[in-house]
């Protein structure tokens, strides 16, 4: 029997209230369990317990999944248990929260749950008392708080939604968070449908959308500060392009976009490529000043705004993660023969490398090998036509199961 027979299975049995795809839900959460049971860990209780609390305890707090009540009550206090809070509580406090007012009574269910948390952390404590205070309580408070940073940019300014592909398989279209104040009451495979025109969207999802609040530059200034900081993104930095430019041959012109302040690109290509001929190209001739001071001869200033010719005459051209311009186009169309794109570590285009995880940040090689069968990518709204997916929506490319559309 194949996993879809079995999920319709309980549907046809009137296990199921709303939807077969609530069993994958409850079959995650046994795998979550199964996952602490054999293999505990901070960053394992932390993870899981964002991620569940946004999926599976999420949804079942919108659409409980068992026709019982009974079954509902004996799931509730699974997940009371699994994840250290009481379902019943939650849900209330959820709910008042869509309500946009009202107070939580304490109720019955909430009262046993509460005492069955306090019962399992005791028995924890006195049972396992190194790995409860050491492992279980830091992973605890860790996914706590990637919860409340979830849950506050949900809702910072304003509702705000996230389409990404990557995200919303993995969280069950939690993205379609706009959506899902709208209807509630709405099953998560059918959020999508309820997009309206003037949605509030972010690129980012909601753990991580404290990004739009950084500025690149500021960080950048940050890490001059530190010759620890500045030695190891020389590393990390160095290790990325080792691995890609015995791709591109042979490398005689590089030019660096934005290679301002600390220039740890320039740097790196110059000892890796002494003989080449390298340009910085920046607007800021403040920062050109300071990245003069960290490099010797034989590399080029150019003060002005790089604006993407699609004919660039150097063998390599390097864009930074704080390019300002049409980031698709330079994928859809590279500008020159071969075409080196610091990007976030989730955005993976042709020969990648990853910069290093703790930075979020890979290292991407494009050629020009299709530039003429692509049509040009004129503005930030005309895209290549052979590249339609990558340049509409680059999020979609990253070869996952688009099932938010379903």
């Amino acid at each position: 029997m194949n996993a879809r027979s079995l999920i319709m299975g309980w549907e046809s049995k009137a296990i199921l209230r709303h939807s077969p795809w609530d069993a994958v839900f409850i079959g995650l959460a046994a795998v979550h369990a199964a996952v602490l049971l054999s293999a505990p860990s901070i960053p394992a209780i932390a993870i899981l317990l964002w991620w569940n609390s946004n999926t599976v305890s999420h949804n079942f707090i919108h659409l409980p999944f068992f026709r019982s009540s009974v079954m509902n009550r004996l799931f509730s206090m699974y997940l009371t248990l699994l994840l250290g809070f009481p379902q019943s509580l939650w849900r209330d406090r959820h709910l008042a929260h869509h309500r946009g007012k009202g107070t939580v009574t304490w109720t019955p269910a909430i009262a046993v749950e509460f005492v069955a948390v306090i019962g399992m952390w005791s028995i924890l404590l006195a049972r396992m008392p190194e790995f409860f205070l050491r492992t279980y309580l830091p992973g605890y408070a860790a996914g706590l708080l990637l919860g409340f940073v979830h849950g506050y940019f949900e809702h910072w300014r304003s509702v705000t939604s996230h389409y990404g592909t990557a995200y919303n398989t993995a969280f069950f279209n939690d993205g379609y968070h706009v959506e899902h104040h709208l209807c509630p009451g709405e099953h998560w495979s059918r959020l999508p449908v309820h997009t309206p025109q003037d949605a509030r969207v972010s690129p980012w999802p909601a753990v991580l959308r404290w990004m739009e609040t950084v500025n690149l530059e500021t960080l950048e200034r940050v890490t001059m500060r530190s010759a620890i900081v500045r030695a190891y993104l020389l590393k990390v930095h160095e290790r990325a392009f080792r691995r890609l430019l015995p791709k591109v041959e042979p490398i005689r012109t590089i030019k660096i976009v934005g290679g301002g302040l600390f220039p740890r690109t320039a740097m790196v290509l110059r000892k890796l490529m002494p003989d080449a001929e390298i340009t910085i190209v920046d607007k800021s001739i403040e920062n050109l000043r300071i990245a003069k001071t960290f490099l010797q001869d034989h590399v080029v200033f150019v003060n002005e705004f790089y604006g993407a010719v699609i004919e660039d005459q150097a063998d390599i051209l390097v864009v930074p993660l704080a390019f300002a311009g049409d980031r698709a186009a330079i994928y859809c169309e590279p500008p020159a023969q071969a075409v080196l794109v610091h990007d976030w570590i989730w955005r993976k285009r042709g020969e990648s490398a990853v910069v290093a995880w703790g930075l979020l940040k890979r290292l991407n090689l494009v050629t020009a090998k299709n530039r003429h069968e692509a049509r040009r990518c004129a503005t930030g709204s005309e895209y290549c036509a052979n590249k339609r997916d990558d340049c509409q929506n680059p999020e979609r490319s990253d070869g996952l199961p688009d099932i938010t559309h379903r």
